[in-house]
């Protein structure tokens, strides 16, 4: 459910944590974690707090879209999960779609479709339907990269979810699905 301002004061009180601050301890806290445990459930954390247009702007102010970047540059497979998770969810709104792109995310969203993990791949390919547009259809569209979708959307017996997202990734942007 979405957030405004009434119902984040009715869920907090007059003495819970304002919004901002809590996303701020939550940053502060995997920017000094040192075990990856941790710094897993505070990504998956701040992931969840990222689909609600409520936390768009506290997101941008913390730059936690370019944190979650960071976590899909990671060997750690669920750091990568999460981040692209973060992105994922953020990204249907335009402005976020653009940071993401401003700060060459679209390669590393290119890369997790090879992940092993099927969340990181369902996510990536949600992220890439919402990020493909006229001004970076080309660096998305890519024939290796159609090569791998069009994969997916064959994947039905294996993965009905990639083939589905797959499937209307194709029909979206047009691309003839051979």
């Amino acid at each position: 459910m979405f957030t405004n301002n009434q119902r984040q004061e009715e869920r907090t009180g007059r003495y819970g944590t304002p919004r901002l601050q809590y996303l701020q301890e939550l940053v502060s806290q995997f920017q000094t974690a040192v075990d990856e445990a941790s710094k897993e459930k505070i990504v998956a954390n701040l992931a969840n707090f990222a689909y609600d247009p409520y936390n768009y702007p506290f997101l941008h102010q913390l730059n936690v879209l370019e944190l979650f970047l960071d976590c899909i540059t990671e060997p750690n497979e669920k750091l990568v999960e999460f981040g692209i998770g973060g992105i994922c969810n953020a990204c249907a709104n335009p402005a976020n779609a653009a940071i993401v792109t401003q700060c060459s995310g679209i390669p590393l969203i290119i890369q997790c479709l090879s992940s092993p993990v099927r969340n990181t791949v369902n996510n990536a390919l949600g992220t890439l339907y919402y990020l493909c547009n006229k001004t970076n259809k080309e660096e998305i569209l890519k024939p290796e990269v159609v090569g791998v979708i069009r994969r997916y959307a064959a994947a039905e017996t294996v993965s009905v979810s990639f083939s589905n997202l797959a499937k209307a990734f194709l029909d979206k942007h047009a691309v003839e699905n051979k």
